[in-house]
C-alpha cells in the first residue's frame, strides 16, 4: 500500500540531509537545535515546491522527538513523529493561512499557546501561506511573536514575502529556500528512477527538470506522469515525454529559424503546420521561439553536459551550426519583433492565422540591417524612433509638420514603376541630389530641399537632416521614392534633432550678403556714394 503512494509524497522528506539543494538551510536550523539556540519564529521563504511545509515539519519533529535532533527517526518512528506525519499531535499544529484567515482563527492559536505542552517538549505552529493571513490577524500575532511562551514556536511558510507585515517580519528568523538547480534535480530524479526500477532516458529527464522550473515537487509530479504512461519494462524516451507534457523538439523551430532566414516561404509555412498540427499552442510556440533567439545570442554560455538542461545534444549542436550564419543585429531585432507580435496576438480571435502572417513578416523582415551609424545615435531620429515626443522637439509646437510627419511613416512603402531602360544615376553629394532633381525637372523636390531642408550629413544611401516648418507634407515620401527609382537602392532618410546647416536659399542669401558688405567697404563704393547722392548700394531691395 505504501508504493502506491504518489511519488511527490513517497519521496517527501524525512530528515534534514533528505531536503535537496537546501544544504546551507538545513545546516544552519540542525545546528540551532543541537545546541539548543532556537529562534521564536522561523519563517521559510521560497516558491513552490521547494521544501518549505516538508522542512516545517522536520524542524517540527526535530524539537520533539524522543531520539533527539541528532537521530531523528526516519523509518522506525517514535510515537512523537509518528503523529506529526500523521497530522493528529496534540501539541503540533499545522494550519493553511489561505483558508483560515480571519482574526478568529487567530485567536483560537494564541489561546492554543497558552497552555504547555501535554506530550512534548515544544507546542509547536506551522502556518503555511502566511502571506494570506488578513491585517488583522496578523497584527494580532505581533504580541505573542515579541514575547512567547518558552515553550512555543512559531514556523511560518511563504511564496510571496512581499505580502507579509514588516512588523511581523521583524519579529521572524528568515531562511530562503532557492530554487534547485538544473543539476541537483537531475540526479535526485536519476535516483528516484533507479529506487522505482524504470527506464527513462536523460535528455528525457532534463526536459522534466526545465519544466519543473527548479520545483522538487513539480518535478516529482512529471516524473509520475512520464512513469505511468509508459507500459511495463517500457524505456520512456525524449519523444515521449515531450508528447504527455505539450512540448516539441526544438529542432524545428531551429530548422523553421533556418528556413526564415533563406527566404523560403513554403518550407517556413509547412514546419510551423507541421507543429500546429501536433497539437502545441500558439503561446508555447512562441515562446519556444524566444527561447531560441536567446540560445543563438547566448551560444558560448550554453552547456550541453553542465548545470544548463535547456536544450539536448542535438538541439545544440544545431544552433551551433545556425549562429554562424546569423548576425546579432537580426536575432535582436527578431526579438523586439516577435516580443511585438505577443501583444498584438492577445486582440486576434484566429491565432493560427497570425502566426503565419507573422512568419511571413519576418521572412520579408530577414533582409534588414539597422545602420549602427544612425541608430546609435540619441539625436538621429529613424522611421523606427519617430513618435510624437520626438516630434515635438524637432519641431517646435508646430502641430501640422508634426500631423504631417506622422501620415508619411505610417504610410506603406511606396511601389515603383520601373521603367525599361531605365538610368541608374550615382549621387554622391547634396548637391548631386539637387542638381538630379533639376535634370528630372522634380522642380518641387528641388524647391524643398534648397529652402525648407537643413543637411547634417550626407552618406552614399544614407541622408540625415532637418527641416522647417514650411516642409510640404509629401516630401518624404516623394523623396524617398524618387532616390529609389533613379538609383535602384532604398536610402535610409533620418530626421534629426540637429539643425544641421543651413538651408541652400539661406546659403545663397548669406553669400550675397556677405559680397555686399565687402563692396560696402570698398574704395568704389565711397566713390560712387560720393558721385550719386542718397542712394545707398548694398541696401537697395529688389
Amino acid at each position: 500500500m505504501k508504493n502506491s503512494k504518489i511519488l511527490a509524497l513517497k519521496y517527501r522528506p524525512k530528515k534534514f540531509e533528505d531536503l535537496v539543494g537546501q544544504s546551507e538551510v538545513s545546516k544552519t536550523i540542525f545546528n540551532s537545535i543541537k545546541i539548543k539556540k532556537i529562534p521564536n519564529a522561523f519563517l521559510f521563504h521560497g516558491i513552490r515546491g521547494t521544501g518549505k511545509t516538508s522542512l516545517a515539519r522536520i524542524v517540527a519533529k526535530s524539537l520533539n522527538c524522543k531520539n533527539g535532533v541528532e537521530n531523528l527517526c526516519t523509518d522506525n518512528f517514535c510515537e512523537s513523529c509518528q503523529s506529526i506525519i500523521d497530522s493528529n499531535h496534540l501539541d503540533v499544529i499545522e494550519q493553511d493561512c489561505a483558508t483560515a484567515t480571519g482574526i478568529d482563527s487567530v485567536r483560537d492559536l494564541i489561546e492554543f499557546c497558552r497552555y504547555p505542552p501535554s506530550t512534548s517538549n515544544f507546542k509547536v505552529l506551522i502556518l503555511d501561506e502566511i502571506q494570506a493571513m488578513s491585517k488583522a490577524g496578523s497584527q494580532s500575532l505581533l504580541k505573542i511573536l515579541e514575547e512567547p511562551p518558552s515553550y512555543v514556536k512559531f514556523i511560518f511558510c511563504t511564496t510571496e514575502i512581499k505580502k507579509i507585515l514588516v512588523t511581523l517580519l521583524s519579529r521572524c528568523t528568515r531562511f530562503d529556500l532557492k530554487r534547485i538547480k538544473s543539476s541537483e534535480l537531475f540526479e535526485f530524479l536519476k535516483k528516484v528512477v533507479g529506487l522505482e526500477k524504470k527506464a527513462i532516458s536523460d535528455d528525457a529527464i532534463k526536459l522534466i527538470c526545465k519544466c519543473s522550473e527548479g520545483s522538487v515537487r513539480d518535478s516529482l509530479s512529471l516524473l509520475d506522469r512520464a512513469l505511468l504512461s509508459a507500459k511495463d519494462n517500457e524505456d520512456i524516451s525524449l519523444e515521449t515525454v515531450q508528447n504527455i507534457f505539450g512540448h516539441f523538439d526544438k529542432t524545428s523551430i531551429i530548422n523553421l529559424l533556418q528556413y526564415i532566414l533563406m527566404g523560403n516561404e513554403h518550407d517556413s509555412i509547412k514546419i510551423y503546420r507541421d507543429i500546429y498540427n501536433s497539437g502545441i499552442e500558439p503561446s508555447v510556440f512562441l515562446n519556444d521561439f524566444l527561447e531560441i533567439l536567446y540560445y543563438l545570442k547566448n551560444i558560448e554560455s550554453l552547456k550541453v553536459n553542465g548545470s544548463n538542461f535547456d536544450l539536448n545534444d542535438e538541439e545544440f549542436k544545431k544552433i551551433q551550426n545556425l549562429n554562424l550564419n546569423i548576425e546579432p543585429e537580426t536575432l535582436i531585432i527578431f526579438w523586439e519583433f516577435t516580443i511585438k507580435f505577443i501583444e498584438e496576438l492577445k486582440i486576434v480571435s484566429n491565432q493560427n492565422i497570425s502566426i503565419e502572417m507573422f512568419i511571413y513578416r519576418l521572412v520579408h523582415l530577414k533582409g534588414y540591417r539597422k545602420n549602427s551609424e544612425f541608430e546609435k545615435n540619441e539625436n538621429v531620429i529613424t522611421p523606427n524612433k519617430l513618435n510624437n515626443e520626438n516630434l515635438k522637439n524637432i519641431v517646435s509646437n508646430d502641430n501640422s509638420t508634426v500631423n504631417q510627419i506622422k501620415n508619411i511613416t505610417q504610410q506603406e512603402e511606396p511601389k515603383i514603376k520601373k521603367e525599361k531602360n531605365n538610368e541608374i544615376l550615382s549621387i554622391n553629394s547634396f548637391e548631386d541630389l539637387i542638381h538630379t532633381c533639376l535634370k528630372k525637372k522634380e522642380m518641387m523636390l528641388k524647391y524643398e530641399l534648397e529652402t525648407n531642408v537643413n543637411l547634417v550629413s550626407f552618406a552614399l544611401y544614407k541622408i540625415e537632416i532637418s527641416f522647417n516648418e514650411k516642409l510640404n507634407k509629401d516630401f518624404l515620401k516623394v523623396l524617398s521614392t524618387k532616390l529609389l527609382e533613379w538609383t535602384n537602392n532604398r536610402w535610409i532618410i533620418a530626421i534629426s534633432q540637429t539643425k544641421g546647416n543651413i538651408s541652400k536659399k539661406d546659403e545663397k542669401i548669406l553669400e550675397i550678403s556677405k559680397e555686399n558688405d565687402i563692396f560696402v567697404k570698398s574704395k568704389d563704393y565711397e566713390v560712387i556714394k560720393n558721385l550719386i547722392e542718397d542712394i545707398e548700394l548694398g541696401k537697395k531691395n529688389d
